[in-house]
């Protein structure tokens, strides 16, 4: 199962803090952030329950704190494209499902608001369609989560550009630019919904079709082999053809004697390094760690551990037709 310890974020973080709160040990917020105070409550519940206490939620600790709570019921139902895209909006956010896809910053970038898995924004058109699907397909739900503002903000996406961009200023800090509350807590609650999940998953589609041509042109079949290709899509963007040469010629040094799931693994681990070596400076090993992520279906990612078949339900196995 996933280890939850100091710096984990997500769904599972709060479902420990809940319990924990319950239990009278932890006093904090249940924000799903595993920081310094989730960490002395869990030292306290398993030193209470005479279990080793190092503070981190594995296998016996979570066991005996949450029983037998399932961790992401019903991932493995969802459809490939959700779960490389809840792993995708992990890396990029820190969060887990459902707040993964609910990512949201201000104008530090000058876009006005970014909002959702992929960070689609107001300054270069992305997010706009997106929200007047929801609010115009959704109505309901949409209303559910802005009531009083559902209005506003529809009135503001039909409005013009410069009209939006003033607006999205207006409801966050003006040095700092992250997004106030109320509005803060209405999209998030609003990427929550399985309904804005939904639109994102439609408008990530170009970028799943993308993903699954690479894995064409580089002879992979799995899941993790079609995740890995979309996170490259997602956060670099291409292969470019001198770096294409160089991995096809690494992929020429793979033992034939390798079981065709080992051979998979090694191309992955090929393509992650080799991505990440053409990458910038700056971000290279940031990089080769979600790459190597992807490839060996286990790692640590901005100091979260991931385990994609635990908690994505993202395996080695055949990519269905």
């Amino acid at each position: 199962m996933a280890i939850y310890k100091l710096g984990s974020k997500g769904d599972e973080v709060r479902m420990i803090q809940e319990r924990l709160q319950a239990l009278g040990i932890y006093l904090g917020p249940l924000d799903g952030i595993f920081g310094g105070g989730t960490e002395a409550a869990v030292k306290n519940f398993q030193k209470r329950d005479g279990l080793d206490v190092d503070g981190i939620v594995g296998t016996a600790t979570w066991g005996r704190l949450l029983g037998g709570e399932p961790l992401r019921p019903g991932i493995r139902l969802q459809s490939l494209d959700y779960r490389c895209l809840a792993l995708t909006g992990s890396f990029e956010t820190g969060a887990g499902i459902p707040d993964c896809f609910a990512g949201i910053s201000g104008d530090f970038d000058g876009q006005g608001i970014s909002f959702g898995v992929l960070q689609w924004n107001f300054g270069q058109g992305s997010l706009q369609p997106l929200l007047k699907r929801m609010l115009t397909e959704y109505p309901e739900q949409s209303r559910a989560v802005f009531h009083n503002s559902f209005d506003l903000l529809l009135s503001r996406l039909n409005g013009g550009k410069a009209e939006l961009m003033s607006f999205a200023r207006s409801i966050q800090h003006p040095v700092r630019h992250f997004v106030t509350e109320p509005w803060r807590g209405m999209f998030k609650s609003l990427g929550r919904t399985t309904e804005f999940q939904r639109v994102e998953l439609d408008a990530a589609g170009n970028l799943f079709r993308a993903a699954r041509l690479l894995c064409g042109e580089y002879g992979l079949w799995s899941e993790r082999a079609t995740a890995l290709m979309f996170d490259i899509k997602v956060q670099n963007g291409s292969i470019s053809g001198a770096v294409k040469e160089s991995i096809l010629s690494d992929f020429q040094t793979i033992p034939p004697s390798l079981g065709e799931e080992d051979a998979e693994v090694e191309r992955m681990r090929i393509v992650a390094n080799r991505r990440a070596d053409a990458a910038k400076v700056r971000w290279r090993e940031d990089v080769r760690s979600r790459k190597l992520c992807i490839a060996n279906g286990r790692g640590i990612v901005h100091g979260i551990p991931y385990d994609l078949e635990e908690q994505f339900g993202i395996g080695q196995r055949p990519v269905a037709a």
